[in-house]
């Protein structure tokens, strides 16, 4: 079968996402920063799913996966609804950005999801 490869182009990028966010926080700690188990345990299966996203493993339960990691993490991390000011409208773009990555995953879901196409 054919691969798409903007379909692999696109796949490879939110990937992407993944894979240096949870490598640069796993490579921090390493190096003695202090960040918190939680999110040493987040940025592990960050890192494996983005991982596992890049190499085409299961895309559409793999990328299912991630758009719920990123739904916890943006209703978790990022609360712009008890804040005000400046910190509101910082928390509230973070907020959207991990909304707008989670559409990407669920897109890439539902494409995979075809049986007559390979990505």
């Amino acid at each position: 079968m054919r691969r798409d490869p903007g379909i692999l182009f696109a796949r490879w990028l939110l990937a992407s996402v993944f894979v240096v966010m949870g490598a640069y926080r796993l490579m921090a700690a390493a190096q003695g920063a202090a960040i918190p188990n939680s999110t040493l345990v987040f940025s592990a299966v960050e890192l494996v799913l983005g991982l596992l996203i890049a190499i085409g493993w299961r895309v559409r339960w793999t990328a299912i996966l991630a758009a719920l990691l990123m739904l916890a993490d943006a209703l978790l991390s990022h609360k712009f609804w008890a804040l005000h000011g400046p910190e509101r409208g910082a928390q509230l773009l973070h907020f959207m950005k991990n909304v707008n990555i989670v559409g990407g995953f669920l897109l890439l879901a539902l494409v995979s999801g075809n049986k007559q196409r390979r990505l």
